[in-house]
């Protein structure tokens, strides 16, 4: 779960350290005062678009830190890319003022999917415009999708349908252009033939290099070690005898001073290293021979293989790839071209395409009748009683999501026909439904951080009231952040945080500060509305807090 949140320079907030604790905890403040801030830094550390309006104005760089606890399967991943660090996981994010950012886990620098992937593990962002995007029919699956826990399904879906996919569009090209391919396979076999001819080795042409340049050069490399054997052991005044005088006198110079034994092991050292050389010059030159017909043969192979190459367009040391390039195309284009054979594959591409899909229909039909259960029992206690919803899950075309279409059908009132949520539901309506999917299908959620960025938008009076209890009880599986309008949401909330703006020589700041309980008195009364706070508002809001609290206790 989120332990920390370190934020600076980060639109309108300088600086500001957030700790966090398990259970539901609110964030409140005056419109604009920057509560959805929090979450848009922790989105950017979580792996989000970021650019360099994000800067709070002035600022060199924005930076944020978040802080988790770390569960066994997330270290496990950690570990395999050496990004382990104990028992905390600290995601940070730098943005400079060209827009240009920086990722890093544990201090380690990563990747943004790296970050990604984390965060899809560690926290789930509920925005305040969710609701919106239950009018897509995309949209209304995924969530039913999620709700089931259907990833692995559709995985499967997934890759049967790219398999099916691609076998077909094999099967039309064969049939579309069976002429096209018989010259195109022809002019391959010409250019496999020919490679296969040279047979060029994988590491052939470096050897032909070298080997050519030392026959080229043999009687050169000859002399040269001749010189220099004589330089180092010849018969007259060379390297070796003068290190031998050298060192016979030391010796007997070590009779009258020790302290130039130093002396004497390095000489003895330079004479012993000396000696191998000459002896390894020797071996040299017993070893390089004059070899006219050796060199002719290198010459002419090499002659052929330029001239391949020439042929080719391409360098010499390419050939042996080219020639295993060829040959792959030659395989896929002798496979493409046997017209049964396609057949046949893309018939059971098909098969195993539709017998995944049709797992997943299934798993997604019992899911869509617990849901509508779940989400209609919830609508009786958000002010929508008698109404109903009904996920309706119907066939439709194939694809990567499977052979489904997922509709979400919602009466408001009972006696009412269910429609589509988009034609029948008002704005309240689907802000409401909308909480109580987003409820509802993070109970089954493996996230332990569930956000909601004022998904309570639209509701009110003891409305409310059900929402604050519902993100309350939300709490007790999940570490539940809400940012919220509502007293009524706030009064439930395990902790409180209030956000706040301030003004100093022309530029706006953003504050967080954590209540204590007089504080939220006192910012519940400021919620319940009115200028000015009377002692009666201050009482409607310790008698908020403490119903609550009775409530929490029983």
């Amino acid at each position: 779960m989120l332990r920390t949140l370190h934020i600076r320079d980060f639109v309108i907030v300088e600086q500001a350290e957030i700790h966090f604790g398990s259970g539901f905890t609110v964030f409140s403040g005056e419109t604009g005062a920057g509560k959805s801030i929090l979450i848009d830094a922790l989105a950017l550390a979580l792996g989000g678009r970021a650019d360099a309006s994000v800067l709070r104005e002035g600022a060199a760089r924005a930076d944020i830190t978040a802080m988790f606890d770390t569960s066994a399967t997330l270290r496990s991943w950690l570990t395999e890319r050496d990004l382990d660090n104990g028992d905390e996981l600290a995601l940070r994010r730098v943005v400079d003022a060209q827009g240009r950012s920086r990722g890093y886990i544990n201090g380690m620098p990563a990747t943004l999917t790296q970050l990604r992937e984390l965060g899809d593990s560690l926290v789930d962002i509920h925005g305040q415009h969710a609701h919106q995007s239950l009018m897509r029919p995309d949209a209304q699956r995924d969530l039913l999708d999620a709700h089931g826990g259907h990833a692995e399904l559709r995985q499967a879906v997934a890759q049967t349908w790219k398999a099916w996919r691609a076998v077909a569009r094999q099967l039309e090209l064969a049939e579309k252009d069976a002429a096209g391919l018989a010259a195109e396979r022809e002019r391959l076999q010409w250019q496999a033939d020919e490679l296969d001819q040279l047979a060029l080795q994988a590491d052939e042409w470096d050897s032909l290099q070298s080997e050519q340049s030392r026959l080229a050069h043999a009687q050169a490399l000859l002399d040269g070690a001749g010189q220099i054997l004589e330089a180092l052991d010849g018969e007259d005044d060379s390297a070796l005898h003068r290190l031998n005088t050298a060192q016979h006198r030391l010796q007997n110079m070590l009779r009258h001073d020790a302290g130039l034994q130093g002396v004497a092991d390095e000489i003895e050292s330079a004479r012993i290293a000396m000696a191998e050389a000459v002896s390894d010059l020797n071996n040299y030159v017993s070893r390089v021979e004059l070899d006219p017909q050796r060199l002719a043969q290198v010459d002419t192979r090499m002659s052929v293989v330029f001239e391949m190459a020439r042929k080719f367009k391409t360098d010499p040391e390419a050939l042996p790839a080219l020639r295993d390039s060829v040959h792959a195309q030659l395989a896929d284009l002798q496979a493409a071209a046997d017209i049964d054979a396609l057949r046949a594959r893309a018939e059971t591409a098909e098969t195993q395409y539709l017998a995944a899909a049709k797992q997943l229909s299934a798993a997604r039909a019992k899911v869509a009748k617990s849901l509508g259960k779940q989400v209609t029992q919830a609508m009786q206690t958000l002010a929508m009683q008698g109404g109903r919803f009904e996920p309706i899950v119907t066939a439709g075309a194939p694809s990567a999501q499977g052979s489904d279409q997922v509709e979400f059908l919602v009466a408001g009132h009972a006696g009412t026909t269910p429609r589509p949520l988009g034609k029948v539901a008002s704005g309240g309506e689907l802000s409401r439904i909308s909480l109580a999917l987003s409820v509802i299908a993070s109970r089954a959620a493996r996230v332990p951080t569930l956000i909601f960025d004022e998904v309570d938008s639209g509701v009110g009076g003891a409305v409310a009231e059900v929402v604050g209890q519902l993100l309350k009880e939300l709490g007790e599986r999940h570490q539940v952040l809400c940012v919220t309008h509502l007293p009524q949401v706030a009064a439930c909330g395990n902790a409180q945080y209030r956000v706040s703006k301030k003004e100093t020589a022309g530029t706006t700041r953003s504050q967080i500060a954590e209540l204590d309980a007089d504080q939220r008195v006192e910012e519940i009364a400021r919620m319940l509305g009115g200028i000015k706070i009377t002692a009666t508002t201050r009482d409607h809001a310790r008698e908020m807090l403490g119903g609550l609290a009775e409530q929490a206790a029983r």
